[in-house]
């Protein structure tokens, strides 16, 4: 290979800049060039890319967001679309990818791969560690650090007027961030789409004479909970405990801006440095990840259709723990 492209697509993750970092650095010491595409497959349509240095990643591992940008892109859902990128991709003589996103991403890669034969390697990178073929995304850490900063303040208020507050979270398809969260911050109540039956142990919760002598509760709800959210929780509970003084805090994008923690930094440079080194070994069509603390590399049709599901023993002792 005498060059390579790396970009970031999709939802934005603190540690993106740090794998950039690390792909192009790693890269260039193994004699490829590297070209990076702004704004994930819009920048790969509209020929909006750069050739990168060592220089050009200077100064960005402590950055939260993504210096490459990030876009959703329908125009690359069309075979015309990916034509167009294709033809770019040619013309700025880039001969394999690295793809630095979700879901979406390894699918578009894929697809790229499969209609033009060039070799692509994905990154997770998402805060919702909801991806099959790796313990930990990039910026999950950060998220859940973040989170947990403002849960603990939220804590304080809620004990000063003996209020309940119901915080969501972010997880649309996982409850990763709202149960590791909801254990780490005390909650006395947690709300994922992977436990069907929260809702009703949240009013049985509330049902107990003895937490309802309490003076104050947080409760968890991940945004992609049955329920509905929040302030559907909010409102069941405010009609079936009108006594209850009850709060609703959205965090909402909060959780994927910040400096990325020194875990997301340190697995965000592993899996980049490994991402180059997989393609320089052959390897195509693959997502990149850590198991065990070991590398691993994940066909994309298995890590696009495979889920991840939270660990159900840690559901269990959130459980116990809130009594």
């Amino acid at each position: 290979m005498d060059r390579i492209g790396v970009y970031t697509s999709g939802g934005d993750a603190p540690g993106m800049n740090a794998c950039v970092r690390a792909v192009v650095r790693t890269a260039i010491n193994n004699g490829i060039k590297v070209t990076g595409i702004r704004r994930g497959y819009e920048g790969m349509i509209e020929d909006d890319m750069v050739n990168m240095t060592s220089r050009s990643v200077a100064n960005i591992l402590q950055l939260g967001g993504t210096i490459l940008k990030t876009a959703r892109c329908e125009e690359f859902r069309t075979p015309e679309g990916r034509s167009k990128a294709m033809e770019n991709l040619k013309a700025r003589g880039i001969e394999a990818l690295v793809c630095i996103g979700g879901n979406g991403s390894y699918a578009g890669a894929l697809a790229l791969s499969q209609e033009y034969g060039i070799p692509c390697i994905g990154i997770p990178g998402t805060i919702d560690n909801d991806l099959y073929g790796t313990d930990f995304t990039i910026g999950y850490d950060t998220a859940i650090n973040t989170a947990l900063d403002a849960i603990d303040k939220i804590r304080d208020t809620a004990d000063s007027h003996n209020r309940v507050f119901i915080v969501e979270v972010m997880g649309r398809d996982a409850g990763f961030i709202g149960l590791d969260v909801g254990i780490a911050g005390g909650a006395e109540g947690i709300v994922i789409p992977e436990d069907r039956d929260d809702v009703e142990k949240i009013m049985r919760h509330f049902n107990r004479g003895d937490k309802r002598s309490k003076s104050f509760s947080i409760i968890i709800v991940a945004e992609g909970d049955e329920i509905g959210g929040s302030q559907e929780l909010t409102e069941r509970l405010r009609t079936l405990h009108p006594d209850l003084d009850i709060r609703t805090t959205v965090l909402g994008h909060i959780q994927r801006g910040g400096s990325p923690t020194a875990r997301d930094r340190i697995l965000a440079s592993r899996l980049g440095y490994e991402a180059v080194h997989g393609l320089m070994k052959g390897l195509k069509d693959v997502a990149v990840g850590i198991i065990n603390g070991s590398p691993n590399y994940t066909p994309f049709d298995t890590a696009i259709t495979n889920t991840k599901s939270v660990n159900y023993e840690l559901v269990r002792m959130a459980e116990v723990l809130a009594r």
